[in-house]
């Protein structure tokens, strides 16, 4: 049955054109800002996924430009730990030359003076963006660590970020100073029989000892030894103030450390003090407890009391303070200053090495940031990037049945015209 009011043709060629047109308006919008998917309406659950891969991406960014900066102030740091290294090395030389006696020790000494001056410049100037990794005097806990963001790590849990920790090493040439008055026993962080209270040490055929533990560190508090009531050949070894013997702790020192100084400290005073005449005399340490040896001569007697002193008013020293000590204008000063290099050299050479490491380590971790961001870009891409050769085809395609839908409505539209014929 044919009708002039109903046109079946004519309305299946329009829904067909508007189909046609409406997948040419994708194609064009895809061909338009070159996304196959441009918003959620395109498709929402791989919209969603790209967000987050962006928001990924721009995180990533950050930590870059966080690692980069923690590079450059790692490297200034480790130059500089280099470049005190040399300078002690060149001290060292000039110690060595002062074994000889025939020399003039006074004009060695300035030199070495000079070469003290400029290990200070070295380490104060060190710094990148206000930040010197080579001091750690400050009493604030966790100030000795410097974290470096590194990493941004999701789960199904949610996101945390990853740090590169970066350990401060002191290479100042302040001494450390102990004021104030000792103590409470009960808060002191030290126990065993020297605490507070003297230990006799009685010079016998087989040497006393007497043990020290180490309870607690706490950054700024002073450790003290003093040596008192002595005999025979150690009647004039007393200590005469609280810095003769001590260490100030340092954030990041633990008990081990701690013990460690005061056995350094103590043997180096009575060495200075004693010379040949030490005999079986000396400190050792582990694991945070201090040993103290008495003399194996009999009538050789001295007694040891430590005391805790709280973090106020104390002064941290640096890692080079002994430097400050080197005096090599006689003959046991010469002899000791080349012990003493030694261990001040291995100290700058420590440091150095472990900013190196993490200067290795933290441009490790940027080469994969940046390859880690390259990949993610990537997968982004292939998620929501239009492919342009395929859109091309398909814009062809559709423009052919665009203008075939054109055609198909312009033959519905006259069938109607068929009917006048039946009325002539």
């Amino acid at each position: 049955m044919s009708s002039i009011l109903t046109n079946n043709s004519a309305m299946v060629a329009l829904q067909t054109l508007k189909s046609v047109n409406k997948s040419m308006v994708g194609i064009q919008g895809q061909i338009s800002t070159g996304m196959k998917v441009a918003s959620a309406k395109d498709n929402s659950a791989v919209w969603a996924i790209s967000k987050v891969m962006e928001s990924d991406v721009k995180g990533f960014k950050g930590i870059s430009e966080s690692l980069a900066l923690g590079e450059s102030t790692v490297a200034v740091a480790r130059q500089a730990s280099e470049t005190v290294t040399d300078l002690l090395t060149q001290m060292k030389g000039k110690i060595v030359a002062s074994q000889e006696e025939n020399v003039d020790r006074e004009k060695i000494q300035a030199d070495v003076d000079a070469l003290r001056g400029q290990i200070g410049t070295v380490v104060s100037a060190a710094q990148f963006n206000g930040l010197n990794l080579l001091s750690n005097a400050e009493k604030t806990a966790g100030s000795g660590t410097v974290n470096i963001l590194s990493s941004l790590d999701r789960s199904t849990s949610g996101v945390a970020v990853s740090q590169i920790a970066v350990g401060k090493q002191d290479l100042g040439t302040t001494a450390s100073a102990i004021t104030g008055t000792a103590i409470a026993t009960a808060t002191n962080n030290l126990t065993g029989a020297a605490d507070a209270a003297a230990s006799a040490l009685t010079g016998a055929a087989t040497p006393p000892t007497s043990a020290l533990t180490v309870t607690g560190v706490e950054a700024g508090f002073g450790y003290s030894l003093a040596i008192t009531a002595g005999a025979g050949n150690y009647a004039a070894v007393a200590t005469g103030g609280l810095n003769d013997i001590s260490y100030v702790a340092r954030d990041g020192d633990t008990v081990t450390d701690v013990a460690a100084g005061l056995a350094k400290a103590f043997n180096a005073y009575v060495a200075e003090e004693m010379g040949d005449d030490v005999s079986t005399v000396a400190a050792t340490s582990a694991a945070g407890v201090v040993t103290f040896t008495g003399s194996s001569v009999t009538g050789d007697n001295f007694s040891i009391t430590a005391n805790g002193y709280a973090a106020a008013g104390n002064t941290i020293g640096g890692g080079l303070s002994a430097v400050t000590d080197i005096d090599i204008t006689s003959d046991s000063g010469a002899a000791s200053a080349l012990t003493e290099i030694e261990t001040l050299i291995q100290t700058s050479i420590d440091a150095a090495a472990s900013f190196g490491s993490v200067q290795s380590r933290i441009e490790t971790q940027s080469d994969f940031i940046g390859t880690l961001t390259d990949s993610l870009k990537s997968g982004i891409g292939t998620l929501v990037d239009a492919n342009m050769e395929e859109a091309s085809a398909r814009l062809q395609a559709l423009q052919v049945q665009q203008q075939l839908a054109v055609q198909a409505m312009s033959i519905a539209n006259q069938a109607p015209q068929t009917l006048l014929s039946l009325f002539r």
